[in-house]
């Protein structure tokens, strides 16, 4: 149902799952310098044990067998300044609720990745995969509202698939230290993509 992997320009998206990622790597980025400040505007908290994180691996492979999460790490693809070919850059996915013919995007990059503009690379491929091979109808992002660099990528990205910012929904992600935070949702239908892209985009593979 899903692609096995997608490739952009820069980066090669493989399934988040133990056959692919190594929880030991996954382990030493979660757990690493700079993750406290990564996840403040996130819902998760920086992983305290290597079981934590073969969790969050198994957490991604479930998803992909109930066909509910089209859930990715992201790597540098060959080429790719700044960093060796298979790094990791992040992880991200898509979110699918069938009933509602919706999609709800997700991304998390590590900081040496940020203000590369990969995760509206990222986006434009996801986008694609919910609309042109899912036959989605609309589909979702959002944030929190003082996270302002991901307010700023997000907002690049959906003006230029054809979404728009819907406003703030209020007391709707609970985090792990028992917090509840507002956040600021946005949507692109199919409609509006195909209008903005004159068409659809060409990202994935036939």
């Amino acid at each position: 149902m899903f692609p096995e992997r997608i490739r952009t320009e820069r980066l090669l998206l493989e399934p988040r799952t133990p056959a692919y990622v190594d929880a030991t790597r996954v382990y030493e980025i979660c757990s690493g310098d700079g993750m406290e400040r990564l996840t403040r505007w996130l819902p998760w908290s920086p992983h305290d044990a290597p079981r934590t994180s073969e969790s969050f691996l198994e957490r991604g492979r479930a998803g992909w067998a109930d066909g509910e999460t089209a859930a990715y790490v992201i790597r540098l693809r060959e080429g790719e300044l700044g960093g060796d070919p298979g790094e990791i850059v992040g992880f991200g996915g898509l979110d699918v609720d069938w009933d509602r013919r919706a999609g709800y995007l997700g991304v998390w990059l590590r900081e040496p990745f940020w203000g590369r503009g990969y995760s509206g690379e990222r986006a434009t491929a996801l986008v694609e995969l919910a609309f042109d091979r899912l036959d989605l109808g609309v589909v979702r992002v959002s944030h929190e509202p003082r996270n302002e660099q991901s307010g700023r990528a997000i907002e690049k990205y959906v003006d230029r698939l054809g979404g728009r910012r819907d406003g703030v929904e209020r007391n709707v992600t609970a985090y792990d230290d028992g917090t509840v935070h507002d956040e600021v949702q946005y949507s692109i239908s199919r409609a509006e993509w195909l209008s903005a892209t004159d068409g659809g985009t060409s990202v994935l593979s036939p």
